[in-house]
This record gives C-alpha cells, structure tokens and sequence, in this order.
C-alpha cells in the first residue's frame, strides 16, 4: 500500500480483544490509508457497540445472541448490518468489500473463519495460532489450491516472515530461530510454579496481551504452538525449528542460513508494529509505534528453554512427529485446562499435566478430514473438563 494509494479496506474478528483493540489503533494511526469494513466478537456487546459507532463499518458480527439488545440500545449512531449466531465469523470473513481479514479470536474458533477468508480470495492476517495448530497442513492446502496469501501477525513469525523476503529458497535456510521472553515464571522455583496464581500468572514482563494467552506464555504453550504454526508458515520441519529464550523481548525472530549468516528482527515489544505490517500489505509506513534507542547502553542475552519447567514446549515437536490429530488435541486440551487455571479450579502446575493426559489417551488419525480435526478438538474438550 504506498502512500497516496487507496485506503485498504479490513476486517477485524475479535475486534474487543487485545489484538483487535490494537488493530484499530493501528487503523487510526494509518489517517485514511485503512479502513474498517467489519467487525466481529464473541459477546461484548457493549465494545463492539461503541465500535461500530466510532469506525461505521459496513458489517458488525456478534456471535452471542444474549448481547443483540443490548448492542442495539447502544448503537443507535450504526447504520450498517447486524449478523448475529455461530455463522457470524464466517460471514464477516467472506465480506465481499474487505480486502483484507485480520482474524484474532482466540482458540480454535478462529479455524473455521479462516478457511472462509481463505476460500473468499481475501489477504489472511492471522493472529491466531490454533488455526493453524489444529489444521495446518489442510489449511495450508486450502490457500494453495485459492492462491491466497497468510500473512502471520504474531511478533515472531512476522519477524521470520520478515527475515525470509531476503531468501526465498528453503533449501538455503538452515534454521529459525523463534524467541520467549520466558514469562513471569523464568527465575522462580519449580516447587512454587505448582501452585502459582492467575495475578501471578498474568503479570507478564513485556508483552500487552489477552488472559488465555499471557497464561499460555507463562507454561511456554504459547512458544510451543509457534512452533507447530512455524512449521506450516514456512513449510520446515520440525528439526529446523528451534526456541530460544530471550528475556529482552528485542530480538522476536532469527533465519539462519547454510552458509552460516544470519539475520535479525530486532523492535521495541509493540504488537502494533507488526499489526501495521500485515494490515498495509507488508509496506513500511509511518508513523510506527517508537524506536528502538541504540545509544542506551544495554544487553541481549539468550538461553535455551529448559524443559523441566516448561514441559508444553517439548509436548509440540512431540505432537508435530504424530501429526494427524494430535496437535488438535494438544490445542484443545490446553485451552480447557487455562480457562480451568483462570477460573481457580486447578492450579497452574495442573495445566500440562491436564494436557499430557489428553495425549497420551487420543489415538491420532492421520491426514484428517476437517470433521475429524473438529471432532477430535471437542473429544480433547470433553476429556479434560471431566479430570
């Protein structure tokens, strides 16, 4: 998108949640080079409502229909479709005007607006990694076979993505590098990680994100589906794919090379910048969301992840060799065992272990069909309520 050029036009799912909130400042710091077209959540109601009034999109979604009254009362300045029920994130991914659709809903319900933005011809800013995670090698058919391109918003396969314009040829990567700043639990002892609390859980030391997944950050689940992701954006295998903590959080992504050079991406820790990257078709225009200052004295360090404390890590490239379902379930069980977590049933050292169990019972299908990846997320669901 140059500057000068026609304002795109996007659609934001999960426009009430962190991502979507940031989407739309990025939006109005673009001063007319995007514009709103649709937007859709889950239940907040009264969000979305002072949404549509502020950015008077065309379409507004809401897929609970508890919250159509009072979305209505609070609307009264809208002028544009209401869609309403399970089908409204499709529908907002299929919007005919949108050119480009940012999906940020959190968890596997992201998949099925995917694959419609997909199958629709439309650009795919993808912010959620469950989609991927549960169906990457189908969703990565799908875009193939409708020549649509996925652009990864998320800070570290943004940074890849980034790095990789520079060589397109896979055979000439040696490796990525994917980077976690290790969370609010990197220095604390194993024995009290156990019995750590949600506060503590969502006291994140960099990143500006929604509860499910700063909790995910915490057991470094979040770093394991990025691995998973990785592996479809990119079309590497698992072995080519590494994780490194980074507790600075300047540094989101390395592409190293068979010749043994590397390069870098290298920000300030602002979802934002990399929200603006994938929303203006990977141009780079200003404003941006600051600099990083090179003349502050200071220090990068870098370790490997150690798997005693952050065992979801190694359940991905576990799950990545089974394939088939198996990363399904490893998504589902883990996001059951969160909200479990946030809702102060289980203790946090309870979340792999919930998961770990969802593994070891599942027998994975291999090469699933998209009803089989559903089914075996609801079986995974079901599973670890009933623990």
């Amino acid at each position: 998108m140059k500057a000068g050029g026609p304002a795109r036009r996007v659609a934001i799912l999960g426009s009430t949640g962190s991502i979507g909130r940031q989407a739309l400042e990025v939006v109005e710091a673009l001063a007319g080079r995007a514009r709103v077209v649709a937007l859709a959540a889950r239940r907040d109601a009264a969000a979305l409502a002072e949404q549509a009034v502020r950015w008077q999109p065309e379409a507004v979604a809401l897929t609970d229909p508890e919250g159509v009254e009072e979305f209505r009362q609070m609307a009264s300045g809208w002028r544009g479709e209401l869609l309403v029920g399970p089908q409204a994130l499709e529908e907002v991914a299929r919007w005919p005007s949108a050119d480009v659709v940012l999906v940020a809903v959190v968890g596997v319900a992201g998949l099925l607006p995917s694959l419609a933005a997909i199958e629709a011809g439309k650009e795919l800013a993808l912010a959620n990694k469950e989609t991927l995670v549960a169906a990457g090698e189908l969703v990565r058919e799908r875009a193939a076979s409708c020549g649509a391109r996925i652009v990864p918003v998320d800070g570290e396969h943004s940074a890849i993505y980034q790095c990789l314009q520079a060589e397109q040829r896979r055979d000439r990567v040696s490796r990525i590098v994917l980077t976690a700043s290790g969370g609010p639990f990197l220095r604390r002892s194993l024995e009290s990680m156990e019995s750590a609390t949600p506060e503590e859980a969502l006291q994140h030391p960099t990143w500006r994100m929604g509860p499910k997944i700063t909790v995910d950050s915490a057991t470094l689940m979040n770093k394991a589906l990025e691995v998973i992701e990785a592996r479809w954006l990119f079309d590497l295998p698992a072995e080519r794919i590494e994780v490194l903590i980074h507790p600075q959080s300047v540094v989101h992504g390395m592409v190293e090379f068979v010749d043994g050079s590397s390069l870098a991406h290298l920000s300030r820790p602002d979802m934002r910048l990399f929200i603006q990257y994938a929303l203006t078709g990977m141009d780079r225009l200003p404003p941006g969301f600051g600099r990083l200052d090179w003349t502050v004295p200071q220090t990068l360090t870098f370790e490997p992840p150690d798997l005693r404390r952050f065992p979801c890590l190694g359940y991905a490239y576990e799950a990545l060799a089974v394939g088939g379902t198996l990363p399904a379930v490893l998504n589902a069980a883990n996001e059951v065992a969160v909200q479990r977590f946030l809702d102060g049933e289980v203790p946090f050292g309870r979340i792999p272990k919930l998961v770990r169990a969802a593994m070891d019972l599942h027998e994975p299908r291999p090469r699933p069909t998209l009803e089989e990846i559903l089914e075996a997320d609801r079986w995974a669901r079901a599973l670890v309520r009933s623990l």
